[in-house]
């Protein structure tokens, strides 16, 4: 049985913090069992973009602080790294606030930029990552809870695409992003190539609606922690109220039958579900409903059947974030406003992810409304 760890953390108050964390990860025996004294230890937050942790993007420095102090507590030495999607992992950690606590703790900032080349194991025959990530004696994975345009939800797995360094994540977009379970098996075998000794999701307060960068944050009061990435996962998403099918990277994992990916081999530990006054998170835009369509056809209806970004105008500052994190350069500034292009478009959203002024909406395909329109009936 794979044991996921539960624990009520009301808030952000450091000492709060402190002891949530240190009572999650009794059940699965302490910091101790995952870390030896002298082993270097790479702590990977999610560093999505330059926002404050009140915006809910990314984890929140109290709880990166509460598992530095943990880490070194019993003789680890605390590294902190991430290739966040646009701009400097500097200028993200210090925005976010995760800056100030390492400096503060004595851990050691390792941005992601030198990579590192090893053999895939499935369907990609190789990836690039960061050599920190890769090196470490240890890897904890440290996302936030939240609600995802593309797969529904991140969490622990898709953290991990930090992992790839810098505009490597555009490029995978482009390589796999126009088909959402490619996408998520390209997650999964990511995820195999370093899994975590231990993950610790930073639910307290979370991201629902269009998330991951342009969703409304949501007090859940949770942390959540086990060994097995995907089990986490699972847990995660069965109290977030997400249905299955739409769990793109859990369903990848299902398919290659990986450890964690049932639910009858997952044991839950710490606060019963009594004790956690559930929070369901209210869902990203329905985007796709190509499900069990055959190739030929979903490229032919691809247009009616999804969503596609358009822009704000009273939002909008031109400031050129999107033309830079679209992977397929299916953007362009004409005429003193965005234009699209929307053959190229691969409907991956990074626009809308990384878009520092929630400048980009969705507008849905007319076979894609009127489904919509046909379930509310």
């Amino acid at each position: 049985m794979h044991k996921v760890s539960l624990q009520r953390v009301a808030s952000y108050r450091p000492e709060e913090v402190r002891q949530g964390v240190a009572r999650l990860l009794e059940p699965l025996g302490g910091m101790e069992r995952f870390v030896r004294p002298g082993e270097r230890v790479l702590i990977k937050p999610n560093l999505l973009s330059a926002k404050p942790p009140e915006a809910a993007v990314t984890t929140h420095p109290e709880v990166l602080r509460a598992v530095i102090l943990e880490v070194q507590r019993v003789g680890g030495v605390a590294l902190v790294g991430d290739s966040p999607g646009i701009g400097s992992a500097r200028k993200v950690a210090e925005r976010s606030g995760i800056l100030a606590v390492i400096e503060e703790t004595g851990a050691e900032f390792v941005p992601f930029t030198e990579v590192r080349a090893v053999k895939g194991s499935g369907t990609f025959r190789e990836f690039e990552l960061a050599r920190p990530y890769l090196e470490a004696d240890r890897l904890i994975n440290l996302p936030k809870l939240k609600t995802h345009e593309m797969m529904t939800l991140t969490c622990c797995v898709k953290n991990l695409f930090g992992a790839v360094v810098g505009t490597q994540k555009a490029a995978w977009h482009l390589r796999a992003g126009a088909d959402k379970e490619l996408f998520a098996r390209m997650l999964v075998e990511v995820y195999l190539l370093r899994e975590p000794d231990l993950n610790i999701v930073d639910a307290v307060l979370a991201m629902e609606g269009n998330g991951p960068g342009s969703g409304d944050p949501c007090d859940v009061g949770l942390l959540f922690a086990g060994e097995n990435a995907v089990a986490v996962d699972l847990v995660a998403a069965e109290l977030a109220g997400i249905p299955r099918k739409l769990l793109y990277v859990e369903n990848a994992a299902r398919e290659r039958g990986l450890p964690g990916a049932r639910r009858e081999e997952i044991e839950t530990v710490g606060c019963s579900r009594d004790e956690l006054q559930l929070r369901l998170l209210k869902l990203p835009h329905l985007s796709d409903v190509q499900f069990g369509l055959p190739g030929f056809l979903k490229n032919r209806l691809r247009h009616q059947f999804t969503a596609r970004p358009e822009v704000d105008t009273t939002k909008c500052e031109l400031c050129g974030v999107c033309l830079k994190s679209c992977p397929p350069d299916a953007i362009r500034i004409e005429g003193g406003r965005l234009r699209f292009n929307y053959q190229r478009c691969i409907r991956c959203f990074c626009c809308r992810e990384l878009c520092p002024h929630a400048a980009l909406t969705l507008k849905d395909g007319t076979l894609l409304s009127l489904t919509k329109k046909l379930r509310r009936g």
